[in-house]
């Protein structure tokens, strides 16, 4: 598994410049072997930072990164077995298809040419265009058949379908974790689309301002909210009458006599609480990871004030 233990990361500083800034604070999670797993975060939140402390480009200030019991910086060993997408591109810009193949082979000793060419085969690159002539979405093509080529046991993505149309997403993730799943390898990726996410990923972590939020299995992290629907014949129940039931709100808004309430914690032990008030109406509202996800940064001030 990879195992980050309390890394923390900071910027700036330097000759010249007084301030720093910090990236990562504490952050500790775990990514088991063969699972999916999707990093989410407000923008600059410290994820690409992340991704790229993973693979051993930047040293951790503090705490470790562990790939499979050893640490990541500076060990070939560790780094060949993950192999990272970055979200650009342009390093790649002057090979051609068959001079990334040749360029990948050298490095991971268990690169597959057969599956290099099948995969580019299947959608169709030319092998003799240099990648500053393919499209945004050509270019992240070509390079994601190049990761699953070299055939390591952790697969990067940070923003990973970035550029491809709809239908080519769908194209690309099958194959990636049809892949990926045969060989039972694990898949890391970074998305601002939360829905994606959801739909793919079986673990999530949020990362707001360089502190980790959550880190856990999509279903357990759904089960730790509710969303309440929930309304009185007389009367309009407020916030301030919830939260004196012991029931932590994250977010309140009414229609009429009907309040919509998100909750943090077991929902079957909030419904046994409003129960108690006798509504005429509560029910509980299917909640979405893109809900979670908002509702977390609400809380913490996220956008609230461009909005006012």
């Amino acid at each position: 598994m990879i195992a980050i233990n309390n890394v923390s990361m900071d910027f700036g500083g330097g000759f010249g410049d007084r301030d720093t800034f910090k990236a990562l604070d504490n952050v500790s999670f775990q990514i088991p072997d063969g699972c999916i797993y999707g990093f989410l975060g407000s923008n600059g939140a410290g994820k690409s930072t992340l991704m790229r402390m993973i693979c051993g480009v930047y040293k951790t200030k503090n705490g470790s990164i562990m790939i499979d019991g050893e640490e990541v910086y500076d060990n070939p060993t560790a780094k060949s077995k993950i192999f990272f997408v970055n979200d650009e591109t342009i390093q790649y810009a002057s090979f051609t298809m068959t001079e990334l193949k040749k360029y990948y082979a050298g490095y991971y000793p268990d690169f597959s040419e057969e599956l290099f060419d099948s995969l580019t085969a299947k959608l169709g690159l030319p092998t003799n265009k240099r990648l500053s002539q393919f499209s945004k979405g050509m270019k992240r093509q070509a390079i994601v058949i190049a990761g699953l080529a070299c055939k390591t046991k952790y697969l990067m993505l940070d923003e990973a379908f970035d550029g491809l149309d709809p239908a080519m997403r769908n194209i690309i993730k099958t194959m990636i974790i049809e892949e990926l799943m045969d060989r039972k390898a694990a898949l890391i990726i970074s998305s601002h689309n939360v829905a994606e996410i959801s739909e793919i990923c079986d673990r999530a972590m949020l990362i707001h301002k360089g502190k980790l939020i959550f880190a856990d299995e999509i279903d357990e992290l759904r089960s730790g909210f509710c969303k309440i629907q929930i309304a009185f014949q007389d009367k309009l129940i407020t916030c301030d009458d919830i939260k004196a039931e012991g029931i932590e709100v994250m977010k309140y808004s009414a229609v009429g006599s009907v309040a919509l309430v998100i909750a943090k914690g077991e929902p079957q032990t909030i419904m046994e609480k409003l129960k108690k008030k006798k509504p005429a109406i509560l029910e509980l509202v299917p909640l979405t990871l893109e809900e979670i996800f908002i509702y977390e940064l609400e809380v913490r001030g996220y956008g609230t004030n461009i909005l006012e």
